[in-house]
C-alpha cells in the first residue's frame, strides 16, 4: 500500500484517499487554489511528504488532514482513513449552509432559486 519514494502527487494522494471523487476534480481544485499544503497553495503536481498538513476547502468546508502514509493508487475505504489523520472541524449541517433546503412538496426550483443556490456555492 504505501510507496517507497518519499513523495507522491499531491492531486493523486487527494483522490488515493478519498478525500474527491476523482483526480481530475482535485487536479481542477488545486489549480483553483482549494489545496493548501503546510499552509502554501499546491499546484496538482507539487509532491506531498509524510507529516505534512493538507487543507481541502469543499462546499463551504475545509478539511485538514495531516499525512500519515502515501499511497499511488486508490485504495478502499478503511484503509484509506489510516493514511491521514483528520484535524478538520465537524462538517456543518446541510440547513446551516442555507444550500438546497427546500419545503416538502415546494415542486422543482425555479430558475432564480437555481441561480441564487449555485451563486451561494461559489458560482459557475
Amino acid at each position: 500500500m504505501g510507496s517507497d519514494a518519499g513523495t507522491v502527487r499531491v492531486d493523486s494522494w487527494i483522490w488515493s484517499v478519498r478525500l474527491m471523487k476523482t483526480r481530475s476534480t482535485a487536479a481542477a481544485a488545486c489549480r483553483a487554489g482549494h489545496v493548501r499544503i503546510n499552509g502554501e497553495r499546491a499546484k496538482p503536481a507539487q509532491p506531498v511528504r509524510i507529516g505534512d498538513e493538507v487543507r481541502v476547502r469543499q462546499e463551504g468546508w475545509e478539511r485538514v488532514v495531516v499525512v500519515s502514509q502515501l499511497v499511488r493508487k486508490r485504495v478502499g475505504a478503511v484503509p484509506a482513513a489510516e493514511c491521514y489523520v483528520d484535524r478538520s472541524a465537524p462538517r456543518p449541517p446541510r440547513e446551516a449552509l442555507g444550500v438546497g433546503v427546500r419545503e416538502r412538496g415546494a415542486g422543482r426550483p425555479t430558475k432564480r432559486e437555481r441561480r441564487e443556490w449555485e451563486q451561494l456555492r461559489g458560482g459557475l
